[in-house]
């Protein structure tokens, strides 16, 4: 078992924000460590094609692996090309330089692959191993410098040019393999520890969807006669329940005019699809979209959300609602629709959690327009069907869900706590290690 210690010996690296280093440790610049120039793909986009030579861009980078998953591809000629430029090796270094900049992964695979321009290829000499390099451009060290090199313009970059420039702690080569082994054994342990919890907050996430779907089909009264709803995917309900048409439980459906207004600094709030959680009080109402009071005024003629409506969205992300718990003045835009309840007929929360059941996601499939991009219109979302309790059950049924879904909730945050925590123990260690802070030995 490996223990953690301090250095007998150490000097003053002579960058102020790194502090000590080993005594027989050194600081150089990361050019002096390169087997070849740093280099990049094309800066085009090249002609794609179903089945060919994986291409890489940055969103291949993911917690610091390379993944392959949902790749573009080109062709044997266009690698060819590429390669002749930027040639992908096993052991070789990928760093984000535009958008997700900073970003790190190794190479560990030994199959053809180009990349993208968004990508820097280092390719490490004999100085240092690939591995160590990895665990140090990862490192806060190697990120703060990052940051300070970068350029932005439109977006956050870093030049080719100063990629070289990056300072690397340096151990001995014959140490080198001891810190990787280590930080091998134990950021493997760690992250099947975080896999762990994650996994368990997806079962968490199934229970959760469990608990919504039989409140709003079974209720909750397991002894409660049944009958079967006649719709295949709502199977069996309590016999005293219907099912009606959306268009018999809500006021109004309606969107906002099909154009982008021009955005202003200060104004009213435009939200667009991925700005919308769950509850309107989570949304950032700040940093989202902010349009004129004239632009506002002039939309909000035909509809605007009030306190107790739904938003739902009916483009790509078909599905997400949210419940508006608060009065603020906002709109959405036309990639959504609001949704006035007919509160005499139907609980308004009540009508967001039957949203969020999967025999209501199954419903709405049936209305989806696929010709050009996934939608569904207005006059299909009335036509919807849904299971409708006595208003005193939606009540009881209410209640029942938020109490059960605030419990696993909680269990989902505390687990999410966890995953927070053991990744920073995981960027501490890589940190200790590849700056000598403290020492690793067999």
């Amino acid at each position: 078992m490996s223990k953690l210690q301090r250095y007998s010996s150490y000097k003053e690296s002579g960058v102020e924000w790194l502090g000590e280093i080993p005594e027989n440790w050194e600081i150089i610049k990361l050019k002096f460590l390169l087997k070849e120039k740093v280099s990049d793909g094309p800066h085009e986009t090249p002609p794609f094609i179903e089945i060919g030579i994986p291409f890489l861009s940055v969103d291949g980078i993911q917690d610091g692996e390379l993944t392959f998953d949902k790749c573009r591809y080109v062709s044997e000629q266009d690698h060819n090309n590429y390669s002749k430029k930027a040639n992908v090796t096993k052991g070789s270094i990928l760093m984000g330089k535009a958008a997700s900049t900073g970003k790190i992964a190794q190479v560990k695979v030994d199959f053809p692959f180009s990349i993208w321009s968004p990508l820097a290829l280092i390719k490490p000499n004999n100085l240092i191993s690939s591995s160590i390099l990895e665990y140090y451009l990862k490192s806060h060290y190697s990120q703060i410098q990052i940051d300070w090199l970068c350029n932005i313009n439109t977006q956050k970059n870093i030049g080719m040019g100063d990629i070289p420039k990056i300072l690397v702690v340096l151990p001995p080569i014959k140490e080198q393999t001891t810190i990787a082994s280590f930080l091998d054994e134990k950021t493997a342990q760690i992250d099947q520890a975080i896999r762990q919890k994650e996994q368990l907050i997806e079962l968490l996430k199934e229970r959760r969807q469990i608990v919504i779907n039989e409140a709003v089909t079974k209720g909750l009264n397991p002894n409660a006669s049944m009958k079967e709803s006649g719709v295949e995917w709502i199977g069996e309900i309590p016999e005293h329940w219907e099912v009606k048409k959306l268009k018999y439980a809500v006021k109004k459906i309606g969107d906002i005019d099909h154009y982008m207004p021009n955005t202003v600094t200060f104004g009213k709030p435009y939200l667009m699809t991925g700005d919308v959680f769950e509850k309107a009080s989570l949304i950032d109402f700040l940093n989202c979209k902010q349009i004129s009071e004239k632009d506002f005024s002039k939309l909000s003629q035909k509809i605007k959300p009030t306190m107790g409506d739904l938003i739902f969205a009916r483009y790509a992300t078909i599905g997400t609602v949210c419940y508006v718990d608060i009065e603020k003045d906002f709109l959405v835009s036309y990639s959504c629709v609001t949704i006035k309840p007919n509160q005499q007929k139907i609980i308004g929360k009540y009508l967001f959690y039957f949203f969020k059941s999967n025999v209501f996601l199954e419903e709405i499939k049936r209305y989806i327009n696929s010709n050009t991009q996934g939608n569904v219109g207005i006059d299909s979302l009335y036509r919807a069907r849904l299971v409708v309790p006595p208003l005193f059950e939606q009540l009881q049924i209410l209640t029942h869900i938020e109490d059960q879904t605030a419990k696993i909730d909680t269990a989902i945050e505390l687990q999410q706590n966890y995953i927070a925590k053991l990744k920073e123990y995981k960027a501490t260690l890589i940190d200790s290690v590849v700056t000598g802070k403290v020492r690793v030995t067999s």
